[in-house]
């Protein structure tokens, strides 16, 4: 099924409407601190979705994080990779053999691969999985989500995670579409919303690396507000260093901020790859809720990846269905009012290298909030 493993400068990774595996990304991280590498590999054209019947091989790679976990131990992590996705039954497959061929690759301290997977969760095309109202109700439990995965795999290895690290649910909107039509598909109460900031003066506009602070300051009134992970300002200057020092590189990274005179209401991280735009961050100011910031800033977001050429827009993290007690409906409800499809990915999935030691991580995971990636 799968050819011709090797590493590759991460410089030389494919082009990819998936933040996460570009170049650009191992820049961030570069950044930061954290090492990656990049492997290409091939694979038949039978076995990838969509080509079937072809013949040929269709070349592919993978972008993975070398995440420490202590001074002994680390994890390699793949985020939304492999983007390309083999046809159906042959997931796990596919998967265990890439990690087998992976394995001579990582260094010794290496006790998993873990995957967070951005192909489409087997069970959200099922009936079973939708309530009377047609809300879909997540997949089943972990050890009915091994069994699947892991069947035709030779050792049954594949583990789902405690938890997703990257959203496992979001909202694609279809940028092909006109202006108008992007209007028409979405709630009435949005499209009233995103003119009523118009006419309250709200306007956005397009901050650079010297006025990070004004970001900063939101994001960390909402990270305060809802009680989400902080980042510090170090990380935000290594998204925007990245993009400063890789002029060729095809990401482009954007900050925008809403404002109504000199009063900051919302800003936001649009990043573009490819054909994709994707909502990476946001954040808003607690009060002036009523000027609507946070529409005016979505929909300018919306209309800079059209003008762009981008024909997607991936709205990046909502509740998988409009569960009030969910932690993530009020993001659920203001980003399904934009329109759009609902998508739910695959989530995290673990492939041990070190069983022992990653028992003792898995374990270790359920009682803290383990590595943030």
């Amino acid at each position: 099924m799968l050819t011709g493993v090797r590493r590759k400068p991460v410089d030389e990774v494919l082009e990819s409407p998936i933040v996460q595996q570009t170049a650009f990304w191992s820049e961030v991280k570069k950044n930061l601190g954290v090492g990656t590498r990049a492997y290409d590999f091939k694979l038949l054209k039978s076995d990838v979705a969509g080509c079937s019947g072809q013949p040929g091989s269709k070349e592919a790679d993978v972008l993975v994080v070398q995440q420490p976990l202590d001074a002994q131990h680390s994890i390699a992590y793949v985020p939304y990779g492999p983007e390309i996705e083999p046809v159906a039954g042959m997931h796990g497959p596919f998967l265990e053999e890439l990690s087998e061929s992976l394995r001579s690759f990582l260094p010794d301290s290496c006790i998993a691969l873990r995957y967070d997977l951005c192909w489409e969760s087997f069970w959200s095309g099922e009936e079973d999985f939708y309530d009377e109202r047609g809300q879909w109700q997540g997949p089943p439990d972990a050890p009915i989500q091994e069994m699947r995965f892991n069947f035709g795999t030779q050792h049954w290895g594949f583990k789902k995670a405690q938890s997703n690290l990257l959203p496992s649910n979001t909202v694609f909107l279809d940028l092909s579409q006109s202006e108008s039509a992007l209007l028409s598909g979405m709630k009435s109460k949005t499209r009233y919303n995103i003119r009523l900031a118009a006419r309250r003066g709200v306007v956005v506009e397009e901050l650079g690396m010297d006025q990070l602070d004004l970001w900063y300051a939101l994001y960390s009134e909402t990270a305060r507000r809802n009680g989400i992970y902080l980042h510090d300002l170090d990380y935000f200057r290594a998204v925007l260093a990245a993009r400063k020092s890789r002029n060729a590189e095809p990401t482009e990274v954007i900050l925008l901020l809403a404002r109504r005179d000199e009063l900051p209401l919302a800003a936001m991280f649009l990043v573009v790859s490819g054909s994709r735009a994707t909502y990476l961050y946001g954040a808003s100011a607690t009060e002036n809720k009523a000027l609507m910031g946070s529409y005016a800033l979505q929909w300018a977001a919306v209309q800079k990846a059209k003008r762009m050429g981008c024909t997607e827009y991936d709205m990046f993290g909502v509740a998988p269905n409009a569960d009030p007690e969910h932690p993530m409906y009020g993001l659920y409800r203001f980003k399904t009012g934009f329109g759009g499809q609902l998508y739910h990915r695959m989530g995290s999935w673990d492939y041990p290298l070190q069983q022992e030691a990653y028992t003792y991580f898995s374990a270790m995971e359920m009682t803290s909030r383990g590595y943030h990636l």
